[in-house]
């Protein structure tokens, strides 16, 4: 990232603990995000919908619904990250805003690179190029590809709402869409 976009990033997280929650940490979101993300990722996989409903939007739940049930096995199998081969994690956008009736709310966009196995065509567009890991002898090749995945959490910091993040937001570019 920029060091403009992190200066930005880094802005917001002291307005998030000046004014929202003093004991807010970027470390210890990132590591309850990457859990969360892995968790998501696998039920999606595993068309497990109905356990994404504290966990998820209303909204963004209907459209998976919608995308899930449309999706071949083997981009389905992609979905499943498992938190030891998320590879590299970063935040995104940062914001906070207020709603009509005075609500507040702060979302923070994480960005996630992880491994996985799924038998995809080495083409699949956008993606980074296929690591082929030898173990052993020349016969016994694994392939794993490098998939990226957006997840975007929001919380209510209003007096009175729940302390829970929700995803609002889930791409896996190339595999949902």
């Amino acid at each position: 990232t920029s060091p403009l976009a992190w200066l930005r990033t880094r802005f917001y997280y002291l307005l998030i603990r000046l004014y929202f929650d003093q004991e807010f940490s970027i470390e210890e979101f990132t590591r309850g995000a990457k859990q969360a993300f892995s968790v998501v990722s696998k039920l999606l996989s595993q068309r497990k919908l109905d356990l994404l409903e504290e966990l998820v939007s209303a909204e963004v739940l209907q459209v998976l619904k919608e995308k899930i049930s449309l999706l071949p096995d083997n981009h389905r199998d992609a979905l499943a990250a498992d938190i030891d081969a998320i590879m590299y994690t970063t935040e995104g956008d940062v914001r906070i805003y207020y709603d009509d009736d005075g609500r507040k709310f702060v979302s923070i966009l994480m960005r996630f690179w992880y491994l996985n196995g799924a038998n995809l065509p080495d083409e699949v567009p956008g993606e980074t190029k296929v690591f082929q890991i030898v173990f052993g002898d020349e016969s016994t090749k694994e392939k794993r590809h490098l998939l990226t995945a957006n997840y975007e959490f929001q919380r209510e910091f209003t007096e009175g709402a729940k302390p829970d993040w929700t995803i609002t937001r889930i791409e896996h570019p190339r595999l949902l869409e």
